[in-house]
């Protein structure tokens, strides 16, 4: 007898075939897999303007952060949902597993069978292989039977193929540009890097960075040698472990490479501060449940982190997009300032198409996406700033402007380019730092020395100066975007990159697509931020071009 159970497509969940991937085989049918099964928060069942007017409220500076508490109160999932959940798992055999599943995060853990999986949303799965790793595949949309289609805003975890790349560079003797001498290379110290920067002269003390990786691992004696080489006192790190990632070193070519560049870069410049680092699965399951895990982290409260890892806004799916959207508008909302990497591939974010691309998270309007620049300097002092772009084989920073946001209401007035695509035009990136591997940062990775740059190296670059400045100030910084793009802060907090170009997109006075407003003058921005400014509006194009004009 067929089912007369009636399915609704969830929303975006529609996936196409991997290029390059062979069908191996139908998944097992007994093979015991886990999901994440996000719920509507209750601003939606309740009045969906409640989530409108936070989005609203966060796009304007002097939003005052909700703690975690009052955020699940408002915000969270409905308990009663929840036993919806409970009741939909009892109907097709699955098991929820309380660890995992948080009224807070939005979340529910759900383990069965392929079989019962298959049933439950109405998908086939299959087993793939690829250059880059066997994964579990799907094609075509998720459905849930109807009577749950409005709890339920996302599926993930039925595949599980490899989301994201991490966005870090060596330096390699082949990728040097040929019109450069040996000697025009040089490699910094973390913390000299934040000194031309004229970071402020704190610790981090009492602040913890989350810093969210998924692959790799670090080895405390590595961070104990590092640290000791520096004459730096070695900071507590901590390692959480989502969706059954764990803290897992062994190749000093691969994601160890992240790992150790993120809590290195990090550590050398705030290392009062405790760091937590959050492994997690490369699929867009692992990715999501990471940044709500951090963002929600009661325990070890982190008021910044770091994310280096990405990919084109093209190779995501709707419901990915628009629940990391939701997490992350969540740790804003919080005051946790989220710093991601903005890409290594420069305007196309390595999309063979001919067409420009960003990368994301870096182009959710909820963070701080950093590009990348190349920093010459001379006895303590800067001498050239300009775009990072060593070319094809040697990275370039990534930027451009998103196809998937519309451009926020503080950049507006900053000449970011049109969008190719109607709905998109949020700018990236928004700041910029050292990423480039010749002026790199000197790391330890399972105990060989390397320099390793990369825009990887400015989220946590950017991630340890907002921990000073929580420090500095007592209390978070928050959601840094609103504050920043004011004219005041504009104009005596950053260091303005005006030559060079990451391919389609060309460094400018104020604003551009490649490194944003600039990089960083960590005393003055503090003093900016923290002073009469915030109470100015943007700066306006008029200015802008005062500014080109008195240049």
């Amino acid at each position: 007898m067929a089912s007369k159970t009636k399915f609704s497509l969830v929303p975006g969940s529609e996936r196409t075939l991997v290029r390059g991937a062979r069908l191996i085989r139908n998944s097992h049918p007994d093979q015991t897999i886990e999901v994440s099964v996000r719920l509507r928060p209750k601003s939606d069942s309740a009045s969906e303007s409640k989530r409108a007017q936070l989005r609203s409220a966060l796009e304007k500076p002097g939003f005052k952060p909700l703690s975690r508490t009052e955020y699940e109160n408002t915000h969270g999932a409905d308990p009663d949902d929840l036993k919806q959940i409970r009741k939909f798992a009892q109907e097709y055999g699955l098991k929820v597993h309380e660890t995992g599943t948080e009224l807070a995060r939005r979340t529910v853990l759900l383990s069965g069978t392929v079989a019962n999986m298959q049933k439950a949303f109405n998908v086939e799965l299959k087993e793939y292989s690829h250059p880059n790793g066997n994964f579990r595949g799907r094609v075509g949309s998720i459905s849930v039977p109807s009577e749950y289609a409005d709890i339920i805003t996302g599926v993930f975890g039925l595949d599980n193929r490899p989301q994201a790349e991490p966005h870090f560079r060596r330096l390699e003797q082949s990728n040097r540009r040929k019109h450069k001498t040996p000697a025009s290379a040089t490699s910094y110290d973390p913390n000299q890097v934040a000194q031309l920067y004229d970071y402020p002269s704190t610790n981090g003390s009492g602040e913890c960075i989350g810093i969210i990786e998924l692959g790799g691992g670090f080895q405390t004696s590595d961070l104990s040698t590092y640290f000791s080489s520096l004459n730096i006192s070695e900071p507590q790190v901590i390692a959480v472990s989502v969706d059954g990632a764990s803290n897992s070193p062994g190749n000093p070519n691969g994601p160890d490479g992240e790992v150790m560049l993120d809590i290195e870069v990090a550590g050398s410049i705030a290392n009062g501060a405790k760091i937590v680092v959050y492994f997690a699965p490369n699929t867009d399951q692992g990715f999501l449940d990471a940044i709500t895990t951090a963002a929600h982290d009661s325990t070890n409260e982190p008021s910044v982190i770091s994310i280096s890892w990405g990919s084109a806004e093209s190779q995501w799916t709707s419901q990915a997009i628009t629940n990391m959207d939701e997490a992350l508008q969540a740790a804003a909302a919080m005051g946790v300032t989220v710093c991601v990497a903005a890409g290594d591939n420069g305007s196309s974010d390595g999309v063979n198409d001919g067409s420009d691309h960003v990368d994301f998270p870096a182009s959710d309007p909820f963070v701080l996406a950093c590009g990348g620049t190349r920093l010459e300097s001379s006895n303590g002092e800067i001498t050239s700033e300009t775009v990072w772009n060593d070319g094809p084989n040697g990275g370039a920073t990534g930027g451009g402007v998103s196809d998937v946001f519309p451009l926020p209401a503080w950049q507006n007035g900053f000449d970011v380019p049109a969008p190719t695509v109607q709905g998109g035009g949020r700018g990236v990136p928004d700041v910029a730092g050292d990423a480039d591997p010749e002026t790199g940062y000197n790391i330890l990775v399972d105990g060989e020395s390397a320099v390793i740059g990369g825009t990887s190296a400015v989220a946590p670059l950017w991630a340890a100066l907002v921990a000073l400045i929580n420090q500095k100030t007592g209390k978070p910084v928050g959601f840094l975007n609103p504050q920043i793009y004011n004219q005041a802060v504009e104009a005596s907090g950053f260091h303005d990159i005006t030559e060079g170009n990451n391919g389609d997109f060309k460094a400018a006075v104020g604003w551009d697509a490649c490194t944003g407003l600039g990089s960083p003058d960590g005393a003055k921005l503090l003093a900016a931020l923290t002073g009469t400014t915030s109470s100015q509006g943007p700066v306006s194009v008029k200015s802008r071009k005062n500014k080109e004009t008195a240049a």
